[in-house]
């Protein structure tokens, strides 16, 4: 695991069978790629799956001039008539092409040759240091005869044709709205998320002309800049007056306050409201309830979750996918945890018995309809002991006793929550709060629908599996009680009791843990002068306090037991952690999640659910190894790219894997445009960080 570092900078990297099939992987996708590309090029719903290399294959329509450009740099003579021009253009193409593939091809051939000659080679321990510098000056080789084949120029205007077009400025592949509603999806389904071929971006996503690096936090929770977010200030003035209590726009920025109203009293009455509601003096007694994660269904703009963050109860928001005014984008821009998400059709990435309480306000979803199946999903990520709270106009049926449609719909919800064991605590005005039974034997008493899960269906890995009118979690050796867990901060390391349920040794927790302790000091000694540039720190002193604190959202790409998100708590950092659990590998979701973290099932050949431009950090260890030992249906290219949508500018990567894989990962992030720098690792020399940041590059305002 991590060991202490020391600052430095190395060229070059080792060939492995990795990166050699990786270029191999890459040849053939780009031809497979280049036939896609010829055929779907025009058509609309393309617009967004952009190919990098889509210069190669676009030629001029324009009217014949004297001369015209080569789409691989060449200056191709015009002086002959339009017919005979273009066949010696096309002839002249086809020589060009075919030269290049010869070269090519046997400049490879001989390489790949070279390096299994070295390889054995390099068992003589005489002749280390020659084969060292011999793989670094290959894998360099091995890029730029790569860059040649693709015809790609360094000139700035070539560069630029890697950049996306405006319509994927704020866009999430995946979740196309106008292209699931022509294939016929209908009745909520359209907003459920959909990957297919067409969902591949790869490209680089441009900020937005007036976009300016966020406020840091916690000013950042308050203050957001209105050109960050897809939202203009004429849609905030023009709002409810519920949004216009919620956000002030002042010049350029949206401010919020803890003071606003999220309903018909402020966030901290509506929290104090519902704590009492559960039997509690207010909501700071939470935590010793046994509540540390909420899941906050339409959250809004995070409000609830920023006022329960003082409270050291993490919340996690998730709204539908919105191509303006998004909840999930606005609050992931004030520093809050949040991802897209839609159960109309599909279950949530989270395993069952996932959180304490889940909470849903104003979110329009139809509690009563197909038989109540949104909230069995509810009943499944709720851990027993759990809280249900809702919050709706037709949630009293004494106020809204006039409409009997909202009558019926509040006696529905109602009686289904009996059906699965919830007990009823209170209601208040428009609020009410269930508690999800403890007993599991409740449900096996019952002769009636909704039925329990059989032991098959019931997994801990519903990655976006079909809705289910079944109850689950029931069969799961992780059913205990909320007020029978540790609590916070106490949970963060599991018992060796509670171990042994997801199959880890204690012992295996305990040294993860004590090995990222100094992975994440060293760490911050590598970001932080760059981090903190504008602010008088010197080496071996403290952290500024807050505001200078310019990581806050951190995203895990390959979590493991969740031990950087604990190293980073355990450190004082103002920041909270994705954790995403790879599907390619072990599941560690469920124990991450009871150490009161959150975190997410996904595959990284998709788009990650969330908008660009929502993370300042993105880390992974053994990330890399993990991916190429697996056959995989998308290239480390493709991953690399989602890794820059998700990335803000200026943000920073902090890669750990094998030499050979970083270094062939540095060759990509030249592609990317970062920044980036290999750092070796002290008493391993088998392993080397990546640390790369992203520029903060603009779209170019349309002139007026």
């Amino acid at each position: 695991m991590s060991r202490p570092l020391h600052r430095g900078f190395s060229g070059g990297g080792r060939l492995s069978g990795d990166f050699h099939d990786f270029l191999e992987d890459s040849q053939m996708k780009f031809k497979a790629e280049k036939e896609d590309f010829d055929k779907n090029r025009l058509s609309p719903n393309h617009r967004c799956s952009w190919n990098p290399f889509h210069f190669m294959f676009t030629y001029t329509t324009s009217s014949p001039s004297k001369q015209s450009v080569h789409e691989n740099g060449f200056i191709v003579p015009d002086t002959f008539s339009p017919v005979s021009s273009r066949k010696r253009y096309k002839l002249t193409l086809f020589l060009l092409k075919f030269s290049l593939f010869v070269i090519v091809f046997l400049a490879l051939t001989g390489s790949f040759w070279w390096t299994l000659s070295l390889t054995a080679a390099s068992r003589n321990q005489t002749f280390r240091g020659s084969y060292r510098r011999l793989q670094e000056q290959l894998v360099s080789d091995f890029w730029d005869i790569g860059e040649l084949s693709l015809g790609a120029s360094r000139t700035k205007e070539t560069k630029e044709t890697d950049f996306c077009p405006l319509e994927c400025e704020n866009h999430i592949p995946c979740f196309n709205i106008s292209e699931n509603l022509e294939s016929g999806l209908t009745e909520g389904q359209q907003q459920d998320r959909h990957c297919g071929p067409t969902s591949k971006q790869n490209c680089l996503v441009l900020a937005p002309s007036g976009y300016k690096i966020p406020h840091r936090w916690p000013t950042g929770r308050d203050v957001i800049w209105i050109d960050n977010v897809k939202i203009n200030a004429q849609e905030v003035l023009s709002s409810g007056s519920l949004t216009k209590r919620m956000m002030l726009l002042d010049d350029d920025q949206i401010s919020f306050s803890f003071a606003s109203s999220m309903i018909d009293d402020s966030i901290e009455d509506y929290s104090h409201q519902i704590a009492e509601m559960i039997g509690l003096r207010n909501e700071s007694y939470l935590v010793q309830a046994g509540v540390r994660t909420v899941l906050d269904i339409g959250c809004g703009f995070g409000s609830l979750g920023a006022h329960f963050f003082q409270n050291h109860l993490l919340t996690m928001c998730i709204a539908n996918y919105e191509s303006s005014g998004s909840q999930v984008e606005i609050t992931l821009e004030r520093g809050l945890p949040a991802m897209v998400a839609s159960f109309t059709a599909k279950k949530l990435p989270f395993p069952s018995l996932s959180f304490d309480m889940v909470h849903s306000a104003w979110d329009g979803i139809a509690w009563n309809h197909k038989d109540g199946i949104h909230l069995i999903e509810v009943d499944r990520v709720l851990r027993p002991g759990g809280y249900f709270v809702w919050t709706s106009s037709v949630a009293n049926t004494r106020a809204s006793g006039r409409k009997k449609d909202n009558s019926n719909t509040g006696d529905i919800v109602r009686n289904f929550a009996k059906d699965l064991c919830w007990d009823l605590l209170s209601q208040q005005d428009k609020t009410v709060v269930w508690k999800k039974s403890s007993n599991k034997d409740c449900h096996a008493s019952r002769n009636h629908d909704p039925s329990v899960c059989k032991v098959g269906h019931d997994v801990e890995s519903p990655y976006y599996h079909p809705l289910e009118a079944c109850i689950g979690g029931t069969h799961s050796r992780r059913w205990i009680p909320i007020d029978e867990r540790p609590k916070w901060p106490s949970r963060a390391t599991l018992s060796s009791k509670e171990l042994a349920v997801h199959g880890v040794p204690f012992d295996d927790l305990i040294e993860d843990d004590l090995n990222w302790k100094p992975a994440v000091r060293n760490y911050w000694s590598l970001l932080s002068p760059l981090i903190f540039s504008d602010h008088p720190k010197r080496p071996g002193i403290e952290d500024p306090i807050p505001p200078y604190n310019m990581v806050r959202n951190v995203l895990d790409m390959n979590a493991h037991f969740g031990g950087f998100n604990s190293a980073l708590l355990g450190a004082g950092k103002s920041v909270w952690v994705m954790n995403v659990v790879p599907t390619s590998g072990p599941n560690h979701l469920p124990l991450i999640l009871d150490r009161g973290f959150v975190g997410v099932l996904h595959d990284w050949c998709e788009a990650f659910p969330t908008y660009p431009r929502t993370y300042d950090l993105v880390h992974a260890e053994g990330f890399l190894s993990l991916e190429t030992s697996k056959r995989r249906r998308c290239s480390m290219l493709d991953v690399f790219f989602e890794m820059d949508r998700l990335l803000r500018p200026e943000g920073w990567v902090i890669l750990r894997d094998t030499s050979s894989l970083i270094e062939a990962a540095r060759t990509i992030t030249t592609r990317l445009k970062w920044e980036a720098r290999v750092v070796e690792i002290e008493s391993n020399s088998d392993e080397k960080l990546l640390v790369c940041q992203k520029p903060l590059i603009r779209r170019r305002s349309n002139p007026s």
